[in-house]
């Protein structure tokens, strides 16, 4: 693992890019300015930008949520998001049709026809003692413990409920504020015995989605001129190493503390904590620039 200092040091061996969004491109409230410039720079070589998100949310309103951000359209050619790959599964009907919602209600969208699925199952929303599965975009509340929901997730468990997390990020970064995410309830809901669906980041379906999404923009590039980018360790990281693509870990997100990042991780720091996840990115970086 070598740490770099710029994204142009490297950037020229690699003709896509797959860019996480959260911690690396904005902060949850607004872009980052030095990221926007590497990726512009890097562009304009040539090179294509897929973003590939844990946002449950659709493709059109990643765009909307980047706009007001200000991150401008000129830094990225395309988008994967988990939440087209887990509506996409929800259609098809790997939960079932009666679906009890955990969400906030700026996520409702979700549920909104998809028609790229043949014969989409009829979705209907009910309670939990009506449900035949579970979708989750996230917590009812993102600053609620998810050990709130405790006690309906074990209800839903003892009757064999499969639980669908359209986002398996366990927490984000709001500016400076922690939320927690779907996966946090996923990961709980599979440690008293039920079954979690993930699809997102480190998981197979949005790969799919994001080469699906590559091929499209432009045809043909192989795997070992793509780098993944993105600061979630098990997330991003783990995702690249096991899609076999190179990877550019960025410490000054979600890891900042673990370690000790400011322009640049402090390099012990840094190595514990990738031994400690078991896990070795091919570069890192403290912010991307």
């Amino acid at each position: 693992m070598k740490i770099i200092n710029s994204l142009n040091e490297i950037s020229n061996n690699y003709e896509a890019i797959f860019m996480d969004l959260w911690g690396c491109v904005h902060d949850g409230r607004q872009a980052l300015p030095n990221a926007i410039v590497a990726l512009q720079n890097y562009k304009k070589t040539g090179g294509k930008v897929v973003l590939v998100t844990n946002s449950p949310q659709m493709q059109q309103e990643v765009k909307q949520q980047l706009t007001s951000f200000g991150v401008p359209e000129d830094v990225w050619d395309g988008i994967a998001s988990s939440g087209d790959s887990a509506r996409v599964a929800m259609f098809q009907g790997v939960v079932g049709k009666k679906i009890w919602f955990i969400g906030e209600e700026r996520d409702k969208r979700f549920f909104d026809p998809l028609n790229i699925v043949e014969n989409p199952v009829h979705i209907m929303r009910v309670n939990l003692d009506d449900a035949e599965g579970i979708v989750c975009t996230g917590p009812f509340n993102p600053v609620d413990d998810p050990e709130t929901l405790l006690p309906k997730l074990k209800i839903a468990a003892e009757r064999g409920l499969k639980f669908l997390c359209a986002n398996p990020d366990i927490v984000v970064d709001r500016g400076n504020e922690r939320e927690w995410c779907a996966g946090a309830l996923a990961k709980l809901y599979s440690s008293i015995g039920g079954e979690s669906l993930y699809f997102g980041k480190p998981h197979q379906q949005i790969y799919d989605l994001a080469f699906q999404q590559l091929d499209r923009i432009h045809p043909g590039i192989a795997k070992h001129s793509i780098l993944a980018t993105g600061d979630g360790i098990q997330t991003d990281i783990r995702g690249a190493i096991n899609q076999q693509i190179d990877s550019l870990f960025v410490t000054g997100g979600l890891a900042a503390m673990e370690t000790k990042t400011q322009e640049q991780p402090d390099i012990k720091a840094l190595q514990k904590f990738l031994s400690d996840a078991g896990l070795e990115p091919t570069f890192s970086i403290g912010h991307l620039r």
